[in-house]
Order: structure tokens, then C-alpha cells, then sequence
């Protein structure tokens, strides 16, 4: 393959994002564009070379190399199963879904076709999370606090947890996809919403949510995200193991230990950049870089779920850790894949 052709699905900000980054590889076409409202395809499209497609079916029909779903949460399913049928490598932007139920149905799918996938974790591509986890590799993490304090999105779905999951979902996840990547997988959550939206009209997710969390290793975590401010105060987390602290978030990696403190910068543009080229790589065959396929996303799903869950019932949620958790190829003659698929637990 000398040019991948790639769709969008999807037309907004994300998508844009990722249309200017993928134009810019040499060895990358954008095929086309379909979005559910036509003048954001044909502008997107018009902007980059492409063409505004009348639909997903319309775009599968053109024949792409690859196809990016970047919706809205509450739009994810029907996209990616259309995608899976037609055999095409696909990139999901996260989260994955509106709730657990779709992104387990999608994961099966992609594990029974074998198909190549991507999600978009971008934070994993952040060169000072390699670091991180260079220093950890001989420490036993012992603590974990998360935290993404900011604004309400200008989106008019955002503030509905019927159509974004509410900020855990939508917008921790990046956190909490981290938490699990440095500190391991979390055997069991307990959270607590306030129970009161934010200032904006047709509101009706939690304003803040604290969250504790319990490793599958012994570690102890929190978490805490809130919308209520007008700028965005702080998303990262602090990881306490013995003999060093570290402070990370998207513009860098603050360490302490005996020796002092020295503060390491990121390139989260840079980030942005790798996510898709690994991607790009990976469909044209020449690079094996995926760092978040969609069987691992549906884990940190998982435990965004949890989280959220929690937070709904005032009950403890725990989560599958082993490696029965997560997804691989059906096996001819075995159960059907979702028969293995273990979901939350809610504690009386």
C-alpha cells in the first residue's frame, strides 16, 4: 500500500484535529468525510482534498484504507458495526461509548474479525509517560490520585448523561487510562456525585466526583472530576512509590525523590501526531506501535463505567483484573465471545 486512503466519521472538532494531522503524512489520502450534518462534511472534506459523503455506507462503498469514528459519545455502536462488517482497520476516538454494554458488543465484533483497531488514547504517546514508567518498573506503586478539574465543554450534548456518560466517561477517561497503565488494573471503586449539575441549561450530570479506588496489587487511588470552573485547572495524576513521587500531566512529568526535584517536559501536539501515524503505520503494514487497541480501551471503559456507576448507586462496583477480562479471537467450536465477557460487579 504506497497511499492509505482514509474516511472520517464525523466532521467536529476532533475529527478537524485529526484530518489537519493525517494530511500532513505524505503517505496519507483523505478519501472522504460523512457527518450527520452535511455542511460540516462538505467543509471538512472541501478543506483537505476529500469528498462529503452521503453516509457511512456510502463512505464504506468508496473503498478507504482506514476509517476514523469520531462522534459523540452517545453515537457510538451502529458506526463501528457497519466498520467491522465491511473488514476496514478502524480508529475509535474515546470514549469508546456512552456506556459498557455497546463498547463489550464492538469489542467482541472487532475480536471475532481480527481486525486491526486503534483507539484514541493519545496521553500514551506522551514521551514522558515512557519515563514514568521506566522509573516504576522496580517499584511497587503504592498510591495513585487522579484528577481532571475543568469547564464544561461548548458542546450542547456534553452536559447530558444520556448522550456523554457524564465527565468520568467523556472526559477522565484519559486519566484513568493511565492510572491503569502505571499503576495496574483496579479490583474495585467506591464514588460519590454531588447530585447537582452545573450551570448550564439542560444539565443533569454531577457536577464533581470523588472517587476511591482499590488496586488489584494493594494500592490505594482516588480520583476527582469536576466541571464547574470556567478554564481547565488540572487533569493528571501524582503516583507515590517507594522512594519517589511523580507529578504527571499532558505538558510534563514533575520527579522527587532523594536525589531532588527535576521537571521533565511532554509534547502533547507531538502526541496527537504519533497516536494517528502509528495507526497509519500499523494499516499500511511497516510499524507495530498500537498502544491502545480497542480490547484495551474497553478495559479503561470498564472502569470508567465503574466509576460512574458508583457514583449513581452509592454502592462499590468491582471490576474483573485477570486475564480472563480482557478479549481475544474466538476460538472455533467455543462459546460465542460474549458469553467471556465479564462485566461490573455492584457490591450490596
Amino acid at each position: 500500500m504506497r497511499t492509505c486512503r482514509v474516511g472520517l466519521v464525523g466532521a467536529g472538532g476532533v475529527a478537524r484535529r485529526h484530518a489537519r494531522v493525517l494530511t500532513g503524512f505524505e503517505d496519507v489520502e483523505l478519501l472522504g468525510v460523512t457527518d450527520v450534518a452535511p455542511d460540516a462534511a462538505r467543509a471538512l472534506a472541501g478543506a483537505h482534498g476529500g469528498r462529503a459523503f452521503l453516509d457511512v455506507a456510502d463512505l464504506l462503498a468508496a473503498g478507504p484504507d482506514a476509517v476514523y469514528v469520531c462522534v459523540p459519545p452517545f453515537a457510538h455502536g451502529p458506526v463501528e458495526e457497519l466498520v467491522i462488517e465491511a473488514g476496514v482497520p478502524m480508529f475509535v476516538e474515546k470514549p469508546v461509548a456512552l456506556d459498557l454494554e455497546t463498547a463489550e458488543r464492538i469489542a467482541a465484533l472487532v475480536a471475532q474479525r481480527g481486525l486491526l483497531t486503534a483507539v484514541g488514547h493519545h496521553w500514551r504517546y506522551l514521551h514522558v509517560v515512557g519515563q514514568a514508567r521506566e522509573l516504576l518498573a522496580d517499584r511497587p506503586v503504592r498510591m495513585v490520585n487522579g484528577a481532571w478539574l475543568d469547564k464544561v465543554p461548548p458542546v450542547p450534548w456534553w452536559a447530558r448523561c444520556d448522550r456523554s456518560g457524564g465527565p468520568v466517561v467523556e472526559q477522565a477517561a484519559h486519566v484513568l487510562d493511565l492510572v491503569r497503565l502505571l499503576a495496574g488494573e483496579v479490583a474495585e471503586v467506591t464514588a460519590y456525585g454531588d447530585g447537582s449539575p452545573p450551570p448550564v441549561a439542560g444539565a443533569d450530570i454531577d457536577s464533581v466526583t470523588a472517587a476511591t479506588l482499590r488496586f488489584a496489587s494493594g494500592a490505594v487511588g482516588t480520583l476527582a472530576a469536576a466541571c464547574v470552573l470556567g478554564w481547565k485547572h488540572r487533569a493528571g495524576l501524582e503516583i507515590l512509590a517507594d522512594g519517589v513521587a511523580l507529578s504527571l500531566a499532558e505538558d510534563g512529568l514533575l520527579i522527587r525523590d532523594n536525589a531532588g526535584e527535576r521537571q521533565l517536559p511532554a509534547d502533547p501536539d507531538g502526541a496527537r501526531v504519533a497516536v494517528d501515524r502509528a495507526f497509519v503505520d500499523a494499516v499500511r503494514g511497516v510499524g507495530d506501535d498500537v498502544r491502545v487497541p480497542y480490547a484495551e480501551a474497553l478495559r479503561t471503559q470498564r472502569l470508567a463505567v465503574a466509576v460512574a456507576e458508583s457514583a449513581r448507586t452509592g454502592r462499590s462496583v468491582a471490576l474483573p483484573t485477570g486475564p480472563a477480562a480482557g478479549l481475544t479471537a474466538p476460538v472455533a467450536g467455543a462459546a460465542p465471545a460474549e458469553a467471556t465477557l465479564p462485566g461490573v460487579t455492584i457490591d450490596a
